[in-house]
């Protein structure tokens, strides 16, 4: 069996190993998988982060599992479809936002699953709803806020469940 990757991104203010990562790292590798964290601390720039998450991904063989928090979830969709995406695990997905609406990713044809917050003051849950609508995407809403911090089990147990679905066959 061939090494498999996870790639996580994260939000604009986090970082690379924050608490919610290490905890997802955790039952990535349980799972088998070999973990990547893209570094974005002081891009605020999407565009460049893209660029930085391709640049990463390119050195990676094989399918990937991109999972990103908040504009960290954009930056993953956008790069899905330019690398062999097996599943995307997204965190308060900062799609449809006001004026950026235009540049919400599509995702390639692999399973999809986001996760939001009903008390999210920065994307509203509202924009998930629709993404998830609009492209059938698996979707769960806990309640929380944009950051999830305080439901890190649930998005760890909703993380290894989509694992399971995506790895049965890999």
């Amino acid at each position: 069996m061939s090494q498999q990757y996870i790639v996580f991104s994260h939000g604009q203010d986090g970082e690379p190993w924050g608490t919610k990562i290490v905890a997802m790292a955790e039952v990535a590798k349980k799972h088998g998988l070999t973990v990547e964290s893209v570094d974005y601390r002081g891009m605020a720039d999407p565009a460049v982060r893209v660029t930085r998450l391709l640049e990463v991904c390119k050195k990676l063989p094989g399918e990937l599992l991109l999972v990103g928090s908040s504009l960290g979830a954009h930056v993953c969709t956008a790069v899905s479809t330019q690398v062999m995406t097996r599943g995307l695990f997204l965190l308060a997905p900062a799609f449809f936002m006001p004026g950026y609406e235009k540049y919400t990713p599509a995702p390639p044809a692999c399973p999809v699953d986001i996760v939001h917050g009903w008390n999210d003051d920065i994307v509203p849950v509202e924009n998930s709803i629709r993404y998830a609508r609009q492209y059938k995407s698996a979707l769960h809403i806990l309640d929380s806020d944009h950051r999830l911090s305080a439901n890190v089990p649930d998005v760890c147990a909703l993380l290894d469940n989509f694992l399971r679905r995506v790895l049965v066959n890999a």
